[in-house]
């Protein structure tokens, strides 16, 4: 019998109170997350920063202005969508997350996406990346291509912070964010068709993006001839639920 989903709430309350790891010790608070709590595109971050540490939130500041720009740019706003961190406390020193703290953490992330049950997982950076498609492949290679974990949709993009330090990463970050609202816009197309009665768009295999989607670093209105190769197909991605 399926487990039942837990109200995001009582979710909250739980990580609020949580002193599972030391790094409830150095936290001003908890970083539950925001958004929509019915979001179809749930977007995964790594850590709390220091801004996010002191305000509750993620992805504040210029990492977080910038995201709500590209997240425009696939034709969400902020309040459409759900934002999360696979750790819920910010580690000193903004240090990557260690194993230990992965493991007493990511049990509130796997609920989290349970009960939101989006249909896309955007994740933002290496770290999110590696700990979703439970892979070591990293972002250069997996960058704009569609995955699965399990039932879920999960589409890898670079961090935003990582444009602010290197522009480079701009062109890519914002095709992928195009890519990725032509996703959804598919999606749509098909459940509509399938409504009505006509044929639906067959969907694109996992590690592509469709015949139409945007490689990363192609131009907005580029095909893609080719599907990119499935870089992840031969991890077992079963974890999150």
């Amino acid at each position: 019998m399926p487990k039942p989903h837990i109200p995001l709430e009582e979710i909250r309350a739980q990580v609020e109170g949580c002193r599972r790891c030391p790094l409830a010790d150095g936290r001003t608070q908890t970083v539950f997350g925001v958004g929509n709590p019915s979001a179809r595109v749930l977007i995964v971050g790594e850590a709390p920063g220091k801004n996010e540490d002191l305000q509750g939130e993620p992805f504040v500041g210029a990492a977080g202005k910038y995201l709500n720009e590209l997240l425009a740019i696939a034709g969400l706003r902020r309040e459409d969508v759900f934002i999360a961190n696979v750790l819920k406390c910010r580690p000193p020193g903004n240090r990557d997350p260690r194993p230990e703290e992965i493991e007493l953490c990511t049990p509130y992330l796997r609920e989290q996406t349970r009960t939101i049950d989006p249909e896309f997982i955007v994740t933002l950076g290496n770290f999110s990346t590696k700990f979703i498609l439970k892979t070591e492949i990293g972002i250069t290679r997996l960058h704009g291509t569609l995955q699965r974990a399990g039932r879920f949709k999960v589409f890898p993009i670079f961090h935003p912070a990582a444009a602010l330090y290197d522009g480079s990463k701009r062109e890519a970050l914002e095709n992928d964010f195009a890519t990725l609202g032509q996703l959804l816009r598919e999606s749509d197309a098909a459940a509509a068709s399938a409504q009505t009665g006509g044929a639906a768009a067959a969907p694109a295999g996992p590690g592509t993006v469709g015949a139409s989607a945007t490689p990363a670093g192609a131009g907005a209105g580029a095909a893609q001839t080719e599907p990119r190769p499935d870089p992840a197909s031969h991890v077992e991605q079963p974890h999150l639920l």
